[in-house]
């Protein structure tokens, strides 16, 4: 046997790190406001194109319907579901705090892998309700929190999870999802079930423009964890409606987080590093506000790299002139959401 190497981790290794997206962010990057909004509509398109052509898909009338209205303790919960693409219809839960001025402000909510929409509304396996006072001792609920906190909150359910699963996840356990064939699906399609999730998300944001009577859609943030990080930070790129995103155990570089350990396959998104690096997509999101957070031990999405990212886009924000509305928190733990800073941020801003 020679000595050559045939193992491609070096040359992949090499490669990602050597990679230089066609919008990567550089200093002095425009002149003027002019040019900069001419760079991110090229750079917006290009991005809608790599999760699968967004910016052409159809929009079909919502139809939605709420399936149910329950008064909770402090908020009533509405069951919620309206048409996504055609034949594909979208769910999630209207949770809106009694106290809530109307119009009032709201969070769109996105779970990350798991048991679904439920946990993070504070409903548990065996369908019991978590207290809305209860909401700090259990930080899966980020949902219920946005209402502690008086927000009106979308939870939408993620395609692959909970509800959506398809009918071999849910012959199985709870945590059992689809996100696996969902994906590769997407994938085979010329598509990304990134792509396909914030879609969702974007068609959610539809939905509560429509709910005058308990929403200002001009006072919209995105909040979500891990996954849902991903759609958080994707949709507030894609779609300059969405006033604030929250990104929390997401934020990082691609090189140094789903490049770098085992992910699912729904993170990826053919040719993105091509177009851009994670921290670029700040400058989509841009001169709106941004708030991401990390644990001091999060195993897939490590502190080393959020740093990195944080520092990246902090210097976008400086770059557009609006360096404040940029903000980001390291909390003591791990994968998991924290929230404190978050709420702090966003009670200015909504």
């Amino acid at each position: 046997m020679n000595n050559q190497n045939y193992d491609a981790t070096k040359w992949r290794h090499d490669r990602i790190v050597h990679s230089q997206g066609q919008f990567a962010w550089k200093p002095d990057l425009f002149d003027s406001s002019i040019e900069r909004d001419k760079w991110q509509a090229v750079f917006r398109n290009a991005f809608l194109s790599a999760l699968g052509g967004l910016q052409n898909w159809h929009r079909p009338p919502l139809d939605a319907v709420v399936l149910k209205k329950e008064q909770m303790d402090g908020y009533s919960r509405e069951s919620v579901s309206f048409t996504s693409r055609e034949g594909l219809y979208a769910f999630g839960y209207l949770l809106v705090p009694d106290s809530c001025t109307v119009p009032g402000p709201a969070i769109l909510a996105a779970p990350g892998h798991g048991r679904g929409v439920d946990v993070c509304v504070g409903i548990g396996p065996d369908g019991t309700q978590r207290s809305l006072m209860a909401h700090d001792e259990y930080a899966s609920d980020f949902a219920l929190q946005c209402v502690a906190h008086g927000y009106t909150t979308l939870a939408l359910e993620a395609i692959g999870f909970g509800v959506r699963r398809d009918e071999v996840a849910q012959s199985q356990h709870p945590d059992a999802s689809s996100c696996t064939r969902d994906a590769m699906a997407a994938l085979m399609l010329g598509e990304t079930v990134a792509g396909w999730r914030v879609w969702d998300a974007m068609r959610g944001l539809d939905y509560l423009a429509t709910r005058t009577d308990c929403v200002d859609p001009a006072r919209i943030g995105v909040m979500g964890i891990s996954g849902g990080g991903l759609v958080s930070l994707f949709l507030a790129a894609a779609d300059t409606r969405v006033k604030a995103a929250v990104v929390s155990a997401y934020f990082n570089t691609f090189a140094g987080s789903v490049l770098a350990v085992d992910h699912c396959v729904d993170n990826f998104v053919p040719g993105l590093l091509n177009i851009c690096e994670m921290p670029d997509l700040a400058a989509l999101v841009a001169p709106r506000y941004l708030f991401t957070e990390s644990g001091t031990d999060d195993p897939i999405f490590p502190l080393p790299t959020f740093q990195t990212a944080i520092k990246q886009a902090a210097d976008i924000y400086t770059a557009f002139g609006v360096s404040e509305n940029f903000q980001w928190e390291v909390f003591e733990g791990g994968h998991r959401f924290n929230g404190g800073g978050a709420f702090a941020y966003l009670s200015s801003l909504l």
